[in-house]
């Protein structure tokens, strides 16, 4: 009976009273109030590597801004539990971030939950929300959800937020006129992980099995039978390892393997916004398919020009086939990887 009640409390309930119960005492971050600090709130810990690539980037990025401040991560199971530990250790001229990524929404309410939360934490600090993707759906419930965000986001006088591709960037200026809105690419684009370079061989299938899929499974089974007809070697590798409370080494690994997995692979086939934004910085052939929203189609925007990542709107076996096999022969040394980097100088500069 208790089990069966404990499941119809709202999980904004059961965050709330862990916040409640949760202690002040600083024993999570071995710092205090006199330290300069940048804190990356809502760190991705759980196991969907593009999350994880976004903290990592994210973080590389604010140490090269932020040399003389000492870096804070909150990971996100931490987030209620470990909020008033951080708030003991900082100042009002400390400078709090929020991991960038696609959960701007109603699809994933507990993280927008965990972001709104954490804004509010923090009445009079600089907060910095990076390069999101925000889709509140047009029903009743997306609604209240997107006003609640918007009471949220225009009381904080310093909140700026950046939107990573067009459409996003449109939407916050129309929601937030009260923010300061940027433009920048997903963090993860910011790396660049083409080294060490392997022998590549086979193709390398990173496809969705979740609510944003682009291909069902009876069309994945077939793109694997065709192409393994033609290849022989075809493999599965997706970007969510199911992993939780994934410690900072066992991230950092978790993102080696997939990336020199994809070093090793001629063409990786992909309906996974990470999944096209690994090979490009692995500079790895690839054919990418749009999700169910606008984030990988508008977030191609920044990568088009990009000679070895093809974007089919269409799922044609044939016309799939022949992007392919076009893309596994080509030349590895003639291509070069473009460069994004004047993009992240900007906002750079606008902190």
């Amino acid at each position: 009976m208790i089990n069966k009640l404990k499941k119809l409390i709202p999980i904004s309930i059961k965050y709330y009273i862990s916040f409640l119960l949760s202690s002040n005492r600083n024993d999570f971050f071995e710092l205090n109030k006199e330290h300069k600090k940048v804190i990356v709130t809502l760190a991705a810990d759980y196991g969907n590597l593009g999350d994880v690539a976004i903290t990592y980037a994210q973080t590389k990025f604010l140490q090269r801004m932020y040399p003389e401040h000492k870096l804070i991560e909150l990971p996100i199971s931490k987030t209620f539990t470990k909020i008033k530990a951080l708030k003991s250790v900082c100042g009002k001229e400390d400078i709090i971030t929020i991991v960038g990524g696609g959960n701007m929404g109603d699809l994933y309410t507990q993280i927008e939950f965990c972001r709104r939360f954490i804004i509010k934490q923090f009445p009079g600090n600089k907060i910095i929300s990076f390069p999101q993707t925000i889709d509140f759906s047009k029903t009743d419930y997306g609604q209240q959800r997107l006003q609640e965000t918007i009471k949220t986001y225009s009381a904080h006088k310093k909140l700026i937020l950046i939107a990573r591709e067009q459409i996003s960037f449109e939407a916050m200026k129309r929601y937030f006129p009260q923010n300061i809105i940027l433009f920048a690419p997903d963090m993860v684009m910011s790396l660049d992980e083409t080294e060490p370079q392997f022998e590549r061989h086979g193709i390398l299938l990173c496809l969705r099995n979740d609510k944003e899929k682009f291909i069902d499974a009876f069309d994945a089974k077939q793109l694997t039978k065709k192409l393994s007809s033609i290849f022989g070697d075809v493999c599965n590798y997706d970007t969510h390892t199911g992993m939780a409370n994934m410690s900072v080494y066992e991230r950092r690994l978790e993102l080696e393997k997939i990336w020199d997995t994809f070093k090793k692979s001629k063409v990786v086939v992909t309906d996974r916004l990470h999944g096209m934004i690994f090979c490009y910085i692995t500079k790895t052939p690839c054919i990418v398919f749009p999700n169910n929203n606008h984030k990988i189609k508008a977030s191609f925007e920044w990568i088009k020009d990009c000679k070895y990542i093809k974007l089919c709107e269409k799922f044609e076996i044939n016309m799939i086939l022949q992007y392919i096999i076009e893309m596994s022969e080509l030349d590895q040394s003639s291509i070069d990887k473009p460069d994004l980097g004047l993009y992240f100088e900007h906002i750079a500069r606008e902190f």
